[in-house]
């Protein structure tokens, strides 16, 4: 557990100075309260009628005893000067500017650890981004975006709630504990030890509650993380829940999922709220204690211990009371951090399997061609790929076809490096895309998906989607290139409209042009179109396509087509099923070899 909690301190590293200043303010806090708790003893002693005049300036020491004897000797001078009554007035104005003072140091001290947390806060958050964007695309086969999403909000919040939010409790409280402990051994050795004694048997109570929260708290989490993940897949799937008269079905699973999390953080506050009665009902067991150990002392002919040291004494304990509590506090917000620590830190450890090599090669252009080596690959268990070898030439267009699940978007997948080959190798120019840089390689490719994958954003900036030196005469022209200028300049804010979620709206037709815009703009040396047209009307097909033929013009290109009439002018088709290269050739010598691919073209007509 503790090694969490350290990594999770890691993040406040960068701002160790603001954690200076708050353990430099804590301490400022500690030398008032106990200037404040020294001055009741020459007050108490005044108003019994006790004190004795000390004519003699004290011996500086670092005690309770020498700050006692200057305290005496100051309002000793200050009574034979000016009487009782004035003393007594300087007592109190004393003790009011010690509060002050104590309590400026209060407002510092979080003042600086507010920096602290929020600062770590962003950093553990940023990770979590930047590790969501490196993650290969099998790691979200695998784990649902709700899950994801709730490590990056609920997760990190509660991360900042508790171990961020108690960490100046565990840099506060134990300075304030020593610091009162040490002037309670000045005072009195003996009550002391008694209580350093007892005080162990209440803090192990208090962490047996503790102990059996941190669990609790994790499975609140999950629960929470699938809470989450029904509602992303809910808002995704509103049509098709309207259409199938799911609304029943899918509330109740709703209902369910939240009754059980609502039944599970019941038990935490609980066990969490139980903390606080316990520690007080402890806390006062040891305060009557203490009064009976201590009286009994006091009452004694022979005690070194005077009333009002004594009650100087349980003053200063009963302090002591409040910053244990509130460290038992953050002890139980810790158990219940750490739970969400270790999900945000599954992520962060999660496997990064497409790596780069140190001193990977530079590419910046296709000068001869692409070529897959006796490529084989799986997800798993089952071979989705088998032995596959072709050669991509500079300025070819090359088309994958068949039927559905044959691996044709996995082979485009294993060229962008989105998922390493199990066997074989893929090669640009001769080398290895291992052995280049990942960013530069896939720099050389312009991809276009079936999905129009677009963001919540301008036209603009989803067309210059990753080129920040984009020019906005760059991007119109790219947008006519796409046949999309045309609609871009009928929405109300032209080129600043924003496009909704995913591109809402607009048309299938008009997201899948802005696609292409971006493509354009990009302008790769090699395009990969995966069913670019496949789920476009007629009339949007058309725009479409010529937008596509214009891209492709004199670029190396692989194509993913359903409708073959798309492909016919492809300078060689290749023919999936089942993971392996089947047929090849164009389309005219594919048709007269009379096997699959002239099957699908038959279909195709038939339908």
């Amino acid at each position: 557990m503790m090694r969490k909690f350290f990594r999770v301190l890691s993040y406040a590293k960068p701002y160790w100075g603001y954690a200076l200043l708050n353990v430099l303010f804590n301490l400022w806090v500690v030398l008032f309260s106990l200037f404040t708790f020294a001055l009741l003893v020459p007050f108490l002693n005044l108003l019994f009628g006790n004190s004795e005049l000390v004519t003699e300036a004290p011996k500086f020491a670092f005690s309770f005893d020498a700050m006692l004897a200057t305290l005496n000797y100051f309002i000793s001078k200050v009574i034979t000067t000016q009487g009782h009554v004035n003393a007594l007035l300087y007592i109190c104005l004393i003790m009011l500017s010690a509060f002050l003072l104590r309590n400026a140091g209060r407002f510092l001290t979080s003042y600086f650890i507010a920096a602290l947390r929020v600062g770590a806060t962003r950093d553990l958050r940023n990770a979590i981004y930047h590790r969501i964007l490196i993650l290969p695309l099998s790691f979200y086969h695998k784990n649902r975006k709700g899950d994801i999403m709730a490590r990056i909000s609920s997760d990190v919040q509660e991360v900042e709630n508790s171990i961020m939010n108690s960490l100046e409790m565990f840099v506060r409280d134990p300075i304030t504990i020593i610091a009162y402990l040490v002037f309670m051994i000045s005072m009195s050795p003996q009550l002391t030890l008694f209580v350093l004694i007892i005080l162990p048997f209440a803090g192990y109570l208090i962490g047996a509650v503790g102990r059996s929260l941190r669990k609790t708290s994790k499975a609140g989490q999950d629960r929470l993380a699938g809470m989450l993940s029904i509602i992303e897949e809910t808002i995704s799937g509103l049509r098709i829940i309207k259409a199938f008269n799911a609304i029943e079905y899918s509330d109740q699973r709703f209902r369910e999922q939240n009754s059980k999390f609502s039944h599970l953080m019941q038990r935490i506050y609980r066990r969490r709220d139980l903390s606080s009665p316990m520690s007080e009902f402890l806390s006062s067991v040891v305060v009557i204690i203490v009064l009976w150990f201590g009286g009994r002392m006091v009452l004694s002919d022979n005690s070194p211990l005077g009333a009002a040291d004594f009650i100087t004494y349980i003053v200063v304990f009963s302090q002591i009371i409040p910053p244990a509590k509130t460290f038992t506090q953050a002890y139980y917000n810790m158990q219940k951090g750490i739970a969400s620590a270790e999900r945000i830190f599954e992520l962060l450890d999660a496997e990064e399997v497409i790596t780069e090599k140190p001193g990977a090669l530079d590419v910046s252009t296709l000068n001869h061609s692409i070529e897959y080596k006796d490529v084989s690959f799986r997800y798993n268990t089952d071979w989705v790929l088998r032995d596959i070898n072709l050669r991509v030439e500079k300025g070819k267009m090359i088309a994958l076809v068949g039927e559905s699940g044959g691996g044709k978007s996995t082979m485009v997948d294993l060229l962008a490096r989105f998922y390493d080959v199990t066997e074989g190798s893929i090669t640009v120019d001769g080398i290895d895309i291992r052995e280049l840089r990942i960013d530069k390689l896939r720099g050389l490719f312009g991809i276009v998906t079936q999905e129009s994958i677009l963001f919540n954003d301008t036209v603009f900036n989803n067309v210059a989607f990753g080129m920040r030196d984009a020019t906005m005469e760059q991007v119109v022209e790219a947008a006519k290139v796409a046949n999309a200028h045309e609609f871009i300049m009928q929405l109300p804010q032209g080129y600043d409209s924003y496009i909704g979620d995913r591109g809402s709206n607009l048309s299938g037709g008009q997201r899948q042009r802005l696609s292409i815009a971006r493509a354009v703009l990009k302008n790769p040396a090699v395009l990969i179109l995966d069913e670019a047209t496949s789920s476009l009307d007629t009339e949007a097909e058309r725009l479409v396509q010529e937008a596509l033929s214009r891209l492709m013009e004199s670029r190396t290109s692989v194509v993913i087509a359903h409708r073959l009439s798309t492909i016919q002018h492809a300078d060689e088709i290749i023919v999936l099923q089942k993971g392996r290269i089947v047929e090849r050739g164009t389309h005219h010598q594919l048709l007269e070899v009379n096997g699959v691919y002239k099957r699908l073209c038959e279909l195709q007509t038939f339908t």
